[in-house]
């Protein structure tokens, strides 16, 4: 793996994200998101990334050194807060009995660091290697999003589908901004694992009026947040390409 690494970011960062969609698809689709399988799959996916993350010294380059140093300025997070708890608006039902509960809320959890390394690190930093902000910005957010199609083969439905697709690329935008504005991954970590563990305790049941209501207000709060971190917040040297490096630094102010 490290020489992959070594040879193409984006190459291993596609590798990646390859084995994770594909394995833990197979193992959902054959023993389902409540099983121990499952749970010990993304266990052992999260591990080894970790692993080789740590040891090759890669821990502030994917922002799992430390907490942001610039908190005030990213408004401490707080949309990312707001987003979190989206879920539970429709109340509490748990989706499975114990044991399965546990492995389901443990996987979900696993599920937001795995996936916020995957693409946020991994994809988003390999991209953002070449220079392009934007690019790299649009197709950490879109990929991700679009990665959720999968739950089509795990017999999902097409419309709750269609649903998590889109609330999955406005949250990948906000995901990918507060990373690169604020170079640390643990917030965006945070927040994910939270999503998708109250996905698992939150009641299905919700007119249509209130989920349109929460999607138009998940696109505006996500885009309102985005469009203040790409105006107002300077990115930290580590996520700065080489044409920032090299020039003058551009405090903003809003």
């Amino acid at each position: 793996m490290k020489k992959l690494y070594e040879k193409s970011e984006i190459t291993f960062a596609i590798l990646w994200i390859v084995i994770y969609t594909v394995g833990m698809g197979i193992l959902q689709n054959q023993f389902g998101l409540d099983s121990l399988w499952h749970m010990l799959g993304l266990a052992v996916i999260s591990a080894a990334m970790f692993l080789f993350v740590k040891r090759n010294g890669l821990t502030e380059k994917y922002g799992l050194a430390g907490w942001a140093k610039n908190s005030k300025a990213m408004l401490w997070f707080i949309p990312l807060w707001i987003l979190s708890c989206l879920n539970l608006l429709s109340g509490f039902r748990p989706d499975y009995p114990v044991p399965g509960l546990i492995w389901a809320a443990v996987s979900m959890a696993l599920v937001g660091f795995a996936e916020e390394l995957l693409f946020r690190g991994f994809l988003f930093k390999a991209m953002l290697k070449d220079g392009n902000v934007k690019a790299a910005v649009i197709v950490s957010s879109v990929t991700f999003g679009l990665g959720h199609i999968m739950n089509l083969f795990t017999g999902q439905d097409l419309v709750e589908t269609l649903n998590q697709v889109v609330f999955a690329v406005a949250v990948g935008f906000v995901f990918t901004f507060v990373f690169y504005k604020s170079g640390s991954l643990l917030p965006g970590i945070l927040a994910h694992s939270f999503i998708d563990v109250s996905s698992v305790f939150a009641a299905d049941e919700g007119s249509k009026l209130l989920n349109l209501i929460l999607h138009i207000g998940i696109i505006v709060l996500s885009a309102a947040y985005c469009f203040y971190l790409a105006k107002c917040v300077e990115a930290p040297a580590v996520n700065r390409t080489d044409g920032q490096k090299k020039g003058t630094p551009d405090p903003r102010e809003c």
